[in-house]
């Protein structure tokens, strides 16, 4: 069992990174709570998008709703082979659990999480706060500030906001997101669409697309109409993605970084005739 307070982060021959957590969390399907821990652990996965997911001893776990799953995946989660498929009143959820090869975590059960629609548990709690999209990274911060620099935001030529009273937000491992008061927005060009994201971090997000012709992917827009406490003065404002429009901030144009969300920003949406 880990030591309480114990904070080192451990590696494992497979590459996975892992740290003990004190947070109590509960996962629930249905009206069924299949997962209720005080001794969870974060996993980090060597490849794909860095973010923990949460692995629970064994006997925190209902493993009498767990069975053998049916069609497990291959190459998926660090070389594991054992997968279970969950069973709740009746439904059967899929692949909804593993364990990891790793000695380190024998007798520790994972759960999918990040960013599941409608084929993993339905919530996920940590003490009596729900969690969406994944658990937080206690290595990761969040950091909105209020800003009196001049934003501009152009797409294909057309400036499509302005503003000198911008909030900045820095995250780690992300470029700074300049979040524009919609009253500084030209949001006559922009077309709502029914995309939403959910961050653990800042909370739902709705979506709009530019509204005119332009190589501009869709969903190019974002707002948390009700965001976390943490981030509540993003409220009432929008962001764009930089890795797709052109942000001009006091003057100097910025370079686009290339992030994690580039490659799926890199479909475009179809030119309007």
């Amino acid at each position: 069992m880990p030591i309480p307070g114990d904070r080192s982060v451990r590696t494992t021959p497979e590459g996975l990174l892992w740290e003990p957590c004190e947070r109590w969390v509960r996962g629930v399907k249905g009206e069924v709570t299949v997962v209720d821990s005080r001794h969870p652990v974060l996993v980090w996965e060597p490849e794909g998008i860095p973010v923990p997911g949460y692995a629970f001893p064994r006997e925190e776990v209902r493993t009498d709703l767990l069975r053998p799953a049916e069609k497990p995946p291959t190459g998926a989660h660090t070389g594991s082979r054992i997968f279970y498929d969950l069973e709740v009143d009746g439904e059967r959820v899929e692949n909804a659990a593993w364990t990891f090869p790793a000695a380190d975590l024998a007798g520790h059960i994972a759960f999918e999480w990040f960013l599941r629609r409608g084929d993993g548990l339905d919530h996920w709690y940590e003490e009596e706060e729900e969690i969406f999209g994944h658990p937080r990274d206690p290595h990761h911060r969040v950091d909105a500030l209020r800003s009196s620099r001049h934003v501009q935001v152009e797409i294909d030529g057309t400036v499509v906001a302005d503003t000198r009273r911008p909030v900045l937000l820095f995250e780690t491992g992300l470029p700074t997101r300049y979040y524009i008061p919609v009253e500084d927005v030209r949001l006559e060009l922009f077309e709502a669409t029914a995309h939403k994201s959910l961050c653990p971090y800042k909370g739902n997000a709705r979506y709009w697309s530019f509204g005119r012709e332009a190589d501009v992917p869709r969903n190019i827009v974002w707002s948390y109409p009700e965001p976390l406490p943490a981030a509540g003065v993003i409220a009432g404002h929008l962001a764009f993605y930089n890795e797709a429009v052109d942000l001009i901030v006091d003057g100097e144009r910025l370079p686009r970084p290339v992030t994690l969300f580039s490659e799926l920003l890199r479909p475009l949406r179809p030119l309007r005739k």
